[in-house]
């Protein structure tokens, strides 16, 4: 940091804060052991370092169950949802699922940390437990905005790290090879996926805000956030954010529909060399698919006919992983095919109901909610969906909890909303003077 040495302690830092948040929250204040992990949930190259340390590779899991058993120690419960409840379901059926591919010799016994595939089990249901933590201890309109504004900060600093990784290389051209991981960890693609929920998330926030300073900083966090999108060369991160774009269009902005039909018909003008060669990209010199997109048909043949094979329940929660496929490859590159794969219809469905359930809560609390923070927070928690819809087309960016948990918190956040909204409606309605922490109808601050 600066040359000064002090960044070389920042994980041993970091990793004492983790153990110290996980005493406060079991001692009776889980809100703060909250506050702190967000900003390390995408962050997973600086929790990396972590493994260097007792525990360390388990120490998000271990504050997230603090958490948790802090919240429950002090009393809270969780507010009615659907989504609690869908996300109790399939996670057991990942379980049970694992164990079909047991019975169909597609994989080892799910029992321990030593089976991959309970280990790939375990690290997803993180993301559920991510969402319970933040359903128990979000309870009233400000810490609500505490969480949008860390998650505000969480992304600027990976917009950060990012746009400073690309701006070290040249680019001239597109060269594959120069594409960086990322703070993610996981690849620029995947990257790209986290970029593009969060710029639509914070576009859709930012369209209730009344004081023109924060609405300024919120497009100025939008248009950093789709800077550093522009420069992962995901194509499937492009096609998130514009198809956002047009649903943010259709529902609140109809200038946009106008702007967007502008940009598709002149963007090969507009956006820089290597980007326009990435777009394009998917054939060769000889008219052949390029390698990325030869890979991609051939793995979805391969996966027609394993869906073909086991329609029902499929092959086996994370036995594509084992399998041998073109090129060593253990991910399917769409998310959607690979839920049929494993789990079947069954699985399908279950999957399709999270989603579904996610799009109804923030839709409803953006038509709804009075609050300009509520309804901003339905309306961009509804973009971010829809961000992320588009890109588990291009691959897996659902089970990443670098890539989804911050979904998740925000997600908890609009369940919360929704019964404080419940709550005022049979209620005396609170005196339009008093302060923001009592009056939902100012605008956020």
């Amino acid at each position: 940091m600066l040359g000064t040495g002090i960044g070389h302690y920042i994980p041993l830092v970091s990793y004492l804060g983790f153990w110290i948040m996980c005493l406060v929250s079991l001692s009776g204040r889980p809100l703060l052991g909250l506050y702190y992990m967000l900003p390390f949930l995408p962050y997973r190259t600086l929790r990396d370092h972590f493994i260097d340390y007792p525990l360390g590779a388990n120490m998000l899991t271990i504050l997230v169950l603090a958490i948790i058993v802090g919240a429950l120690i002090r009393g809270k419960r969780l507010p009615k949802s659907k989504l609690y409840r869908a996300w109790l379901v399939f996670g057991i059926y990942l379980y049970l699922s694992m164990w079909i591919g047991v019975v169909l010799a597609n994989a080892p016994a799910p029992l321990w940390l030593s089976d991959v595939n309970f280990v790939t089990w375990k690290d997803y249901m993180v993301i559920p437990l991510v969402f319970v933590a933040a359903g128990l201890v979000i309870e009233d309109r400000k810490t609500i905005r505490n969480v949008v504004l860390i998650t505000a900060v969480s992304l600027l600093f990976i917009d950060r790290s990012c746009i400073l990784e690309s701006m070290s290389r040249t680019w001239t051209t597109f060269d594959e090879d120069k594409r960086g991981g990322g703070p993610l960890a996981y690849g620029s693609n995947q990257t790209a996926a986290f970029l593009a929920q969060f710029a639509m998330f914070f576009w859709g926030l930012t369209q209730f805000t009344k004081q023109k300073k924060i609405k300024l900083v919120g497009y100025l966090l939008v248009a950093t956030t789709l800077f550093a999108t522009m420069y992962t060369f995901s194509r499937g991160g492009y096609l998130a954010v514009l198809f956002s774009v047009l649903v943010l269009g259709v529902l609140n902005d109809r200038k946009l529909l106008v702007v967007l039909g502008v940009f598709l018909v002149t963007w090969q003008t507009i956006v820089p060399a290597p980007v326009r060669e990435r777009v394009t990209m998917t054939e060769s010199s000889n008219g052949q698919l390029e390698s990325s997109a030869e890979e991609r048909v051939q793995l979805w043949e391969n996966a027609e006919n394993s869906i073909l094979h086991s329609p029902i329940v499929g092959t086996g929660y994370a036995t594509f992983q084992l399998g041998q496929h073109v090129d060593n490859l253990r991910d399917t590159h769409n998310w959607y095919v690979k839920v049929l794969v494993e789990t079947g219809i069954l699985g399908f469905i279950l999957a399709f109901t999270l989603l579904q359930q996610l799009i109804a809560l923030s839709y409803r609390l953006y038509k709804r909610a009075v609050d300009p923070l509520y309804r901003g927070l339905g309306l961009g928690l509804l973009l971010a969906t829809c961000a992320c819809i588009v890109a588990n087309c291009f691959g897996d960016r659902w089970t990443y909890l670098e890539i989804t948990a911050l979904l998740w918190v925000l997600a908890a956040a609009a369940i919360r909303a929704i019964q404080f909204m419940e709550y005022e409606s049979i209620t005396e309605k609170p005196d339009i003077t008093s302060s923001d922490e009592i009056n939902p109808y100012v605008a956020y601050r």
